[in-house]
């Protein structure tokens, strides 16, 4: 008999919502280009702008304002970048800003050179130091261009929720553009673009159970937007060429509909779980770190150092035990290093970190069978000093 697994990597991906696999069966028979002009390129380009409209009202924007992408990646590629056009007048930003913690998709600057890229630092706690913030653009260069701030409004690894719209109040008085990274935000906290003041924001299909292989850009308006990063037959209003993904797009906007569904309460149980989680942990070992605990975090997210276990040793162990977690950000091609977000803290990383991220679907019998892993693997670390 195969033993049960159980799922503990929703920040990594989330399991398809069950309405979205079925739209994106359906979609399969859609064969046609949204494109073309005949009977059945309409009903596509139906598909995609029903999609376009669930997926705004995700985070309270307009439909206009959605331009869809490959994914979270592209999307950041795409609005990172010194060039901008308001209207028909080109407008440069000469400097991107980002917080110590952000996804490497963020980190690495999309279109700008290392040169232009500015790190703004964190509070050991994890949170974007503001002051630093308003510091760095009080000294920006206005004749290099428009300051360009990215931030994240959850962090992937420690679940904290950043203080996005007060840092937009600092950026907007600097004249400055603000880019939210809201993929692990959207379906566990309410998100509304206008609330944060945010003029762009990034989303992803696959981390709120949709498929993957769709992402989107929302705008503020669009009259101030980013040059194409793809060109080529206009597609998206002509700022992301090539024929769209209408089957992940469509499956795309179901889910954003159904993470829209009763949020409050679907995330209330999840924390409820992940609380109980965090005491039994806490029960096991009693020198269990959980980072980021005494700031405001979303509820599925649970990133803690055992002393004496090293995160690729724990990942694995985890593992064996029927418990797939993951020791941070999915991004790095399965290869675990040290936590850019803890050096950012200024934690020891070498200690590292194993992350538990759980979802709707999440129930008590998984709970309990992590800790029971959690307890089997906290009570054969090695003594305090020697090498897991």
């Amino acid at each position: 008999m195969v033993a049960p697994r159980h799922y503990f990597d929703w920040n990594a991906t989330a399991p398809m919502l069950p309405a979205a696999r079925d739209a994106v069966v359906a979609a399969l028979s859609q064969f046609a280009n949204p494109s073309s002009v005949h009977g059945e390129g309409r009903a596509v380009r139906a598909s995609i702008e029903a999609a376009r409209r669930q997926v705004a009202a995700l985070v309270g924007a307009e439909p206009a304002h959605v331009t869809f992408t490959s994914g979270a990646t592209e999307a950041a590629n795409l609005v990172l970048t010194p060039d901008f056009r308001m209207g028909r007048t080109p407008l440069k930003a000469g400097r991107l800003y980002f917080s110590a913690i952000e996804h490497p998709a963020i980190g690495e600057g999309g279109r700008f050179a290392k040169g232009a890229m500015t790190e703004v630092p964190v509070t050991s706690s994890g949170v974007i130091d503001l002051e630093a913030l308003e510091n760095l653009l009080a000294a920006h260069d206005k004749a290099e261009g428009l300051p360009l701030v990215a931030l994240m409004l959850v962090n992937n690894e420690t679940g904290i929720v950043q203080p996005v719209a007060r840092a937009s109040e600092i950026v907007k008085a600097h004249g400055g553009m603000l880019v939210v990274d809201a993929v692990q935000a959207v379906g566990r906290i309410p998100v509304d673009m206008a609330d944060l003041g945010a003029d762009f924001l990034i989303l992803s299909s696959h981390k709120i159970g949709g498929p993957k292989g769709a992402g989107a850009l929302v705008t503020r308006g669009e009259i101030l937007m980013p040059a194409p990063l793809i060109r080529g037959g206009g597609q998206e209003k002509g700022h992301r060429s090539g024929t769209e993904n209408s089957t992940a797009i469509i499956g795309f906007g179901v889910a954003a509909r159904e993470n829209r569904a009763e949020l409050t309460e679907r995330n209330q149980r999840i924390g409820l779980l992940r609380d109980r989680l965090e005491a039994g942990m806490r029960d096991a070992a009693n020198d269990v770190i959980i980072h980021g605990q005494d700031e405001t975090r979303v509820a599925n997210t649970s990133f803690f150092t055992l002393p004496g276990l090293k995160s690729e040793t724990g990942q694995i162990a985890f593992d064996l035990e029927g418990v797939a977690l993951s020791a941070g950000s999915a991004c790095s091609s399965g290869k675990v290093g040290e936590s850019h977000v803890l050096v950012a803290m200024g934690k020891d990383a070498r200690l590292g970190a194993l992350r538990l991220s759980i979802g709707p679907s999440t129930t008590d019998e998984d709970i309990e069978a992590a800790l029971a892993a959690f307890r089997k693997i906290a009570g054969r670390r090695k003594p305090a000093g020697q090498a897991a």
